[in-house]
């Protein structure tokens, strides 16, 4: 399902998705209001992508929003006036959720804004994002809770651990030559952009 979103006072402008052509959305997810996709993204089934309270919702080329991701946020408007303290802002432009290029969101993940994850970063299954900074090629395992922290570049986040303070932040592990999940992301990467290639070809006969 792809449709604008409702005027609300906290969200004054009725938005309609923008999709590239190139990019596949499955019958069963939803992508609502001020979202932009890119190319050659994957939206599976029963995943949902709502731009309608925190806005815009940005998502990058080569990404994939897997089965039962929601991403969602808190107002980033009331009354036509924005509300600063849930936007983060990325190369001059402030969003209610940036998710970069090459960006796997793993079955059931949620990313909530105010929130990042750059680019070819991982989020493992059933992990939760909200009100941080991600940053480039982490891997965030599967069951963990990043909330009001900002992730530096290369580090992951060991499955189920809970990152809640800057100082937790500041201390998770580089990932290096011999951590088991380095190349993770690219296969699944891969794996995605191909089946939104099949998909959408298969759909266009």
């Amino acid at each position: 399902m792809i449709e604008k979103n409702v005027q609300t006072d906290f969200c004054s402008k009725v938005s309609e998705p923008v999709i590239d052509p190139t990019t596949y959305v499955h019958p069963l997810a939803s992508v609502i209001g001020n979202v932009t996709l890119g190319k050659n993204i994957m939206v599976s089934p029963t995943a949902a992508i709502r731009g309608d309270e925190g806005q815009p919702i940005f998502i990058g080329d080569d990404s994939n929003v897997q089965d039962g991701v929601v991403l969602h946020g808190l107002e980033t408007e009331l009354n036509g006036k924005p509300v600063e303290k849930n936007m983060y802002e990325v190369d001059g432009r402030k969003y209610g959720i940036y998710v970069g290029r090459r960006v796997s969101m793993a079955h059931q993940v949620q990313i909530h804004g105010p929130a990042v994850v750059l680019d070819e970063t991982f989020v493992g299954m059933k992990a939760l994002v909200f009100k941080s900074f991600v940053g480039k090629q982490c891997v965030i395992e599967p069951g963990a809770i990043v909330m009001g922290v900002t992730v530096a570049d290369g580090r992951y986040v060991a499955a189920g651990s809970v990152v809640r303070t800057q100082q937790q932040a500041d201390e998770l592990p580089e990932i290096t030559d011999d951590y088991p999940f380095k190349s993770l992301n690219k296969g699944v990467v891969h794996v995605n952009t191909s089946l939104a290639k099949g998909y959408l070809k298969a759909n266009s006969r």
